[in-house]
């Protein structure tokens, strides 16, 4: 019997799979395609998930290859959002076609050890009785349509991140509620002759909104939509001379677009997954959240969502976590996904506010709004990921910091169970084995022997009376340059996914749970 099986082949199923590996558990990945198709649908990379990528040591490939571009936009507002004012080592986002996350992505998952079948496709599954509350012996029954025919195969869990016709989200009778299309937007990837200036374009005004981002190999990819996609309308891709029209209609010039790589439509239909978790089976991208792709951010939020779930689901197979932490993704995740939902279609009222009083409305938002560096700021943090906080569930340490994203802390190790070492290091650089990091940071305390938890804390958690799960990484380290908020801890352990279990400041007591 499988340990998991990932459906879907996507970035946020090959993600999770590698994740799942590095958590020391078996996957297999079943992709209907037989090959990766030639088109990319997605193109940014936002801030956040660059760091998840960072703390598993897979980010340079997407910094050696993306196209950095300094400013988000909302709603094609590119005037809110500046990310040179965040805390990260990456304020930027990155284009790169999907395509090439893709092939990078399952590079990664390879070297990880995932099998990935391609051109097999998941036609129904099925959960025993023990399997209905994801505890116990259960199981899953997956049947599968293959290149030699059809299948079945047994699973401990299955994982659909197969996308927004989601075959495991219908098999599990998992409902997703949610508001047909109202809007239709047009996608044309082209050659120019007479490309912008700028790696990235917008505009905005009576007769539509437009953008467009530089792609490699001399191709321009142009998204938009006008007052006529509005209300029902055309299903099919546009044709060159439709997108040249639409195009030179916004912005007065078409750039000398010729010899189209890829023409397609889309749409704003909006849906969410009832339950991110239905006993053995589970949801992660598109298969839970289906949008507007207003600033790029579904992939960006699939990528999240799986780097939420890996640890947890590698923990809950290996028997070194209960069932019902699972629970706790749908509980994290979820109002994620909602926010998500709330922000693109915001963002596409915005962007479809042809009237008069639509465009007031931009120029103000661009202008006066714009000019208030705290909106901003709290606004590309948002539309970045790193402003994505969880509560503290009933039982877990209670401390300003619990269940906020940890930066990349400069720090100097005295001592570490990893390897011995001692000096300068980071905590992106700790989180790459995938356990817990607990960083005792008080220069005078109980002595820290390194070593790895044990499930009744050891060293300083266990002195300050806190529980760590088995397998915490231990360091005794020191910050090297300051943070707000972050001053004043003597220990604080860290999520495999970069968020805070709990903390303690050097003056408290024992950590408290609530």
């Amino acid at each position: 019997m499988e340990q998991v099986i990932v459906v879907g082949g996507g970035p946020v199923g090959l993600w999770l799979a590698a994740e799942l590996r590095l958590g020391g558990v078996s996957v297999t990945v079943l992709e209907a395609r037989a090959a990766r198709g030639p088109h990319s649908r997605a193109l940014t990379v936002h801030p956040r998930t660059i760091e998840n990528l960072a703390f598993r040591g897979a980010a340079e490939p997407f910094l050696a290859e993306g196209l950095r571009i300094p400013r988000g936009h909302f709603a094609g507002l590119r005037e809110l959002m500046d990310f040179a004012v965040l805390d990260t080592p990456f304020p930027f986002t990155l284009a790169l076609p999907q395509t090439r996350t893709e092939e990078l992505l399952e590079a990664h998952a390879r070297a990880a050890g995932v099998r990935i079948l391609r051109g097999h496709r998941v036609t129904g599954l099925s959960q025993d009785a023990d399997a209905e509350d994801g505890s116990g012996s259960g199981s899953v029954t997956v049947r599968v349509e293959g290149p030699d025919g059809p299948y079945v195969l047994e699973a401990a869990y299955v994982v659909g991140c197969d996308g927004t016709r989601s075959a495991v989200r219908a098999a599990a009778g998992i409902d997703f509620p949610g508001t047909d299309a109202t809007v239709r937007a047009w996608l044309g990837d082209v050659v120019v002759d007479d490309p912008p200036a700028e790696p990235a374009l917008s505009a905005s005004g009576p007769r539509g909104a437009l953008l467009a981002v530089r792609l490699p190999g001399g191709v321009y990819r142009f998204v938009g939509t006008t007052p006529e996609d509005v209300g029902p309308g055309p299903a099919g891709a546009p044709t060159l001379a439709e997108l040249r029209a639409k195009v030179t209609r916004i912005t007065g010039r078409d750039f000398g677009m010729r010899d189209p790589v890829w023409l397609s439509r889309f749409d704003n239909a909006t849906r969410q997954a009832a339950r991110y978790r239905s006993g053995r089976v589970l949801l992660a991208g598109d298969a839970a959240h289906m949008h507007f792709p207003a600033g790029g951010v579904g992939l960006n939020v699939g990528i999240q969502d799986a780097t939420n779930l890996g640890w947890k689901l590698a923990a809950v197979v290996r028997g070194m976590a209960p069932a019902a932490l699972l629970d706790s993704y749908h509980g994290e995740r979820h109002p994620v996904g909602a926010e998500l939902l709330e922000s693109t279609r915001a963002q596409t009222a915005l962007m479809t506010a042809f009237s008069a009083e639509g465009q007031a409305l931009r120029a103000f938002l661009g202008g006066r709004i714009a000019s208030v560096p705290a909106f901003s700021k709290d606004l590309a943090e948002r539309l970045s990921g790193l402003a994505v906080a969880y509560p503290p569930a009933p039982g877990e340490a209670v401390h300003p910091l619990t269940g906020r994203r940890a930066p990349d802390l400069e720090l100097d190790l005295d001592r570490t169970d990893a390897d011995g070492s001692s000096g300068p290091s980071s905590l992106f650089h700790l989180l790459r084995d995938g356990r817990h990091v607990l960083l005792d940071l008080a220069s005078t305390g109980p002595d820290t022997t390194p070593g790895t938890g044990t499930g009744t804390g050891t060293g300083s958690a266990a002195a300050y009376g806190a529980v760590v799960p088995p397998g915490t990484a231990v360091y005794r380290a020191r910050l090297t340059s300051g943070r707000s908020g972050w001053s004043g801890l003597r220990a604080v352990l860290v999520r495999p996914d970069g968020h805070v279990a709990w903390a303690a400041d050097a003056h408290a007591g024992p950590v408290t749970t609530g």
